[in-house]
């Protein structure tokens, strides 16, 4: 028996098996099992478990989840082909799925409503994800056991004849190859964060620190209280959805098809703010019309002249000029093919005065004020990173208006078929973040390894193409008609006052909002070695090490753990473990996700193969070398 222990029962873990057992052969004659570690149920795990509000949804269209390799898909296991969720839905509603069975009302009503273009509950995606897991240990060849051990690893120990896993529980494991896949965790609480957490506290005041949404502890918002939300992404908009709809409160539509809010009287009111002071963009809903998007500037040959010259590649001096370019390229490439009806003169003159504009934003906003009649039509990347730019406002109330103007005109753009050219500029970012894969790990200079493609690229990438559904900042709107939301403005500062509570203000304008309590609405940041996950410190911290990076202009950590692009975990002296893997968003490297759109030669699907091509031959070379 060879024994592959798997720390983590997520989507990833559940595809990771799905990819080892692909591999698998009838050549393969000794028995294999496989072991997810995890207390919270495969497929979902925690983040994705079936046991959180049914208010909560994906960020992602139906058609655009799956978990499931295709032909797009450039990698060296088989291809095993299945549905998106979208299509998943389709059959169920079919009942050409035998094996699945809802019993909730408000998830079969869900499915027979779901199209390609719905944004499905978390609850409904964890049903997928377990049918996926469930589908995966069904179709396990002979001589594979696939089973679930609940519980939580506590740490891992080199025996010498492999690995012992142990639980909270008492439970011990005997593994020949660990694979941690332990997904997005938590983190203790930094000293800043719990002086806040206490001082507040003292006061008789309260502060939530990042968490993930569905895990914080709302209950300590009290109704008809104050909260300053600093933080406008999908926590934010999540915590929203709790503390409004979550406590009673009801969305309807008016005779002329806005939408308005009836406040239940349990909402506290939330005062939200952020550096930018605007949400994220709403996902695009609209479709492509002219020519189809490429990359006119981010090439594969550009990509090529970087690597081809010594020394590293520095992601905000090489790098992020070709992004910026390319996204003007493909938002006017749109435009001007898909609605020429809009523009002063055909995509062919304008395609050569771009080729000499497109690195200069002020000579691009002149050339375009000729031949774009229409201010929404235009765009520069600056105009889309900081929409208030250097605005100032009179008082609180001028900027809650210009940022409620700001969210209808993003709603405009990004939902109406007219403004397509929305989707032509996902389509850019996207084939964006994808380019920079082929970039290899060790090719970028320190600080862009550290923060720039962790914290300033990913960032922008989530704010510009991963923000809510449409509907979400409808209802924002909605809110903010009713009173229960307040819009701060930009580069939000708050302090503590021990007397009065929270005081939010804004260099943009006079006066300020005291609050009771404050909600740091973000995700934990990495940090291995900080984690509060048992296991994963002791990877880190042990078996592994955190990456810290240096060079002669920057040195710092990323916080994350070292791996090869095998997913081998480099221990501390430098040499990579010949059984010992990990693989997930705590690990160095882009950021991938786990389950991705179809279709798209995803660097998820790229990556997990690679790591399960991996493992497979790490168990081979133990049964052959009769370990075990």
């Amino acid at each position: 028996m060879t024994d592959i222990v798997i720390v983590g029962a997520g989507p990833r873990a559940v595809m990771l098996v799905e990819r080892v057992l692909a591999r698998r052969t009838r050549a393969d004659t000794v028995p294999l099992r496989i072991t997810l570690v995890d207390p919270f149920p495969p497929g979902g795990g925690r983040i994705w478990r079936y046991a959180q509000s049914p208010l909560l949804k994906l960020n992602s269209m139906a058609r655009d989840v799956t978990v499931f390799t295709d032909d797009s898909c450039v990698i060296a296991g088989p291809v095993r082909s299945g549905p998106s969720l979208g299509e998943w839905a389709e059959r169920v509603r079919e009942g050409r799925l035998p094996d699945v069975e809802i019993d909730d009302p408000d998830l079969l009503a869900e499915v027979e409503a779901l199209r390609g273009d719905s944004f499905p509950t978390r609850r409904l995606q964890s049903l997928y994800l377990d049918w996926f897991w469930r589908r995966t240990v069904a179709i396990a060849p002979p001589g594979v056991e696939v089973r679930w051990q609940p519980g939580t690893v506590q740490w891992v120990d080199d025996v010498p004849d492999g690995w012992e896993v142990a639980l909270a529980d008492g439970t011990r494991l005997g593994a020949d190859v660990v694979v941690y896949a332990l997904g997005h965790n938590g983190r203790e609480p930094e000293s800043t964060a719990l002086d806040l957490s206490a001082a507040a506290a003292a006061a008789g005041f309260s502060y939530l620190e990042p968490a993930f949404t569905a895990d914080a502890d709302l209950s300590r918002l009290a109704p008809g209280t104050d909260v300053i939300v600093r933080g406008m992404g999908l926590a934010s908009v999540d915590a929203v959805v709790l503390l409004t709809q979550g406590r009673g409160g009801r969305f309807s539509r008016r005779a002329d098809g806005t939408l308005e809010y009836a406040p239940s009287g349990r909402e506290p009111r939330l005062h939200l703010g952020s550096r930018r002071g605007v949400p994220y963009r709403s996902k695009v809903t609209s479709q492509v019309r002219g020519n189809p998007p490429e990359r006119e500037v981010l090439t594969p040959a550009a990509i090529a002249a970087l690597l081809a010259r010594p020394g590293s590649i520095d992601f905000v001096h090489d790098v992020w000029p070709l992004i910026a370019r390319e996204l003007v390229w493909g938002h006017y490439r749109e435009l001007f093919t898909g609605h020429p009806e809009r523009v002063g003169t055909s995509w062919e003159v304008f395609s050569e005065t771009l080729r000499a504009v497109d690195g200069d934003t002020a000579a691009l906003r002149r050339a375009v004020a000729e031949v774009v009649p229409d201010p929404l039509d235009r765009f520069d990347v600056p105009a889309l990173d900081l929409p208030l730019g250097d605005e100032t406002f009179v008082d609180e109330n001028a900027v809650h208006a210009r940022v409620r103007q700001h969210v209808a005109h993003d709603l405009l753009l990004r939902t109406s078929p007219e403004h397509s050219a929305t989707q032509a500029l996902f389509l850019t970012i996207l084939g964006s973040f994808l380019a920079l894969g082929d970039v290899p790990v060790d090719r970028w200079s320190a600080r862009s390894r550290a923060v720039d493609l962790p914290v300033t690229w990913h960032t922008f990438f989530s704010y510009v193409a991963s923000g809510p559904p449409p509907h979400r900042l409808e209802e924002l709107l909605a809110l903010a008609d009713a009173g229960v939301v307040r819009f701060l403005g930009p580069d939000l500062t708050v302090h503590l006052d021990p007397e009065r509570g929270f005081i939010a203000t804004s260099p943009r304008h006079r006066g300020e909002v005291v609050a009771t309590a404050l909600v740091d609405a973000w995700l934990p940041a990495p940090g291995a070695a900080a984690s509060d996950n048992p296991a994963l410190r002791e990877l880190a911290t042990r078996h592994g090490r955190e990456v810290h990076v240096a060079d002669e202009a920057f040195a710092g950590s990323l916080g994350r753990v070292d791996v090869d692009p095998d997913g081998r975990v480099i221990a501390r002296d430098g040499t990579a473990h010949e059984t010992l893997f990990a693989l997930g968003p705590f690990t160095a490297g882009i950021e991938a996700g786990a389950f991705t759109r179809p279709n798209s030669n995803a660097l998820s699907l790229r990556q997990t193969d690679r790591v399960a091509g991996a493992v497979t031959a790490a168990a081979t070379a133990r049964r052959v070398a009769g370990i075990r």
